[in-house]
């Protein structure tokens, strides 16, 4: 059923609106085709009676682009048509009014639907007036009323599912853009994070570097190390975020567990840096561990970048039902930069559930970054 569904909705518009036209014109001219003449010559049917069926059929075919106009031409031709005498040409059901009332009900504005009912309505108060003069019947009156009630409501059916699932697709297009403008600010902020940090690294040895290349060779080796350790790692983690390594991401996803081997590669870097754990761990969801790791990846290369601090503090904070991060420096405190990198951790950690603070630090000096994130389900 649903395969003959889908083949009857590939059908053009014009073609399928040809097609009932013609269906009805058949239906229409059942009656005339079937009537058997008599030896009178005086019996049967003439041209002029046959017009009527024309006028009820021909003018569905517009019945999407005119629906209020194809009404008023069915409307006068059904009135026509069954004027004559029902033994040689009145069919029983009216199927060329009934689509027209469905076209107007499914297609028409609201203006034209209050036309097309209160054209209707004229209409119906003529046949009624009709069955007081005992033509048609009564039976024959209520029984075509209530099939073009039912047309109506069938058509304004159809029109409200209709703009109920373009209203759907509007929607689904609508998050299908957000998402993808979530998924560009996440990708965003994560290049933000890597090569902020990466070339904050980088910039710190480069600098060391030829200060000590003569007097301690040893020491600026290991600035050029860290500093092809840093690159190597952020070559790494783009990699990531752009979906080119398809084999061990596992091991290259952000968690609070590599969060000690960052604080490491700071202090490798020549920025002296502590990392203080206490509490017993809960457990984070998987987003609740990347951004652990980058707020405090995103901390750490703003001290470095800007706070010329003699030393910087990292603290993890397990508690009951959260885990909280205080990322503390004793330089210049807020230099009154861009705060994208600020803007980003507090993103991320909203993302998430949870909340920032930012602050001075310890003793009026320097500058804290204090998150907490909840605990979830990993």
């Amino acid at each position: 059923m649903s395969y003959v569904v889908r083949l009857v909705r590939q059908v053009p518009q014009g073609v399928a609106d040809l097609a009932i036209a013609l269906a009805v014109l058949v239906m229409h001219s059942a009656p005339f085709l079937l009537t058997v003449r008599s030896a009178d010559p005086g019996t049967g049917y003439t041209l002029a009676q046959y017009l009527p069926v024309l006028g009820q059929a021909l003018p569905l075919i517009w019945r999407r682009r005119a629906p209020l106009a194809v009404l008023a031409v069915v409307l006068a031709a059904t009135g026509a048509y069954l004027m004559h005498d029902p033994d040689t040409a009145a069919q029983p059901v009216a199927y060329g009014l009934l689509i027209a009332i469905h076209g107007v009900a499914m297609y028409g504005s609201r203006r034209e639907r209050t036309f097309g009912l209160a054209l209707f309505t004229v209409a119906a108060g003529a046949h009624l007036a009709g069955v007081v003069l005992r033509m048609p019947s009564a039976d024959t009156t209520v029984r075509g009323l209530v099939m073009c009630v039912a047309a109506w409501a069938i058509g304004r059916a159809m029109a409200n599912r209709q703009a109920y699932t373009r209203q759907l697709e509007r929607e689904r297009a609508l998050e299908a853009r957000r998402a993808a403008e979530r998924e560009r600010a996440a990708i965003a902020r994560d290049m933000h994070d890597i090569l902020g940090h990466a070339i904050s690294l980088m910039v710190v040895q480069a600098e060391a570097g030829p200060l000590v290349v003569r007097p301690a060779p040893a020491r600026a080796e290991a600035a050029f190390e860290a500093i092809a350790t840093a690159g190597r790692d952020a070559m790494e983690q783009l990699r990531r975020v752009l979906g080119l390594l398809e084999e061990d991401v596992a091991e290259a996803t952000p968690t609070v567990a590599r969060i000690s081997a960052l604080v490491e590669s700071v202090n490798r870097a020549g920025q002296p840096t502590g990392l203080t754990v206490s509490g017993t761990p809960c457990p984070l969801s998987p987003g609740a561990e990347a951004t652990a790791y980058r707020v405090v990846q995103e901390a750490l290369t703003n001290a470095i970048k800007h706070a010329r601090a003699a030393r910087v503090a990292v603290e993890l904070n397990w508690r009951k039902d959260a885990l909280m991060i205080g990322v503390t420096d004793d330089g210049r405190g807020h230099t009154g930069g861009s705060g994208n990198g600020l803007t980003g951790i507090r993103e991320r950690a909203e993302a998430c559930g949870g909340s920032v603070s930012f602050g001075t630090g310890p003793g009026g000096r320097g500058f804290a970054v204090t998150v907490r994130l909840p605990e979830g389900t990993p």
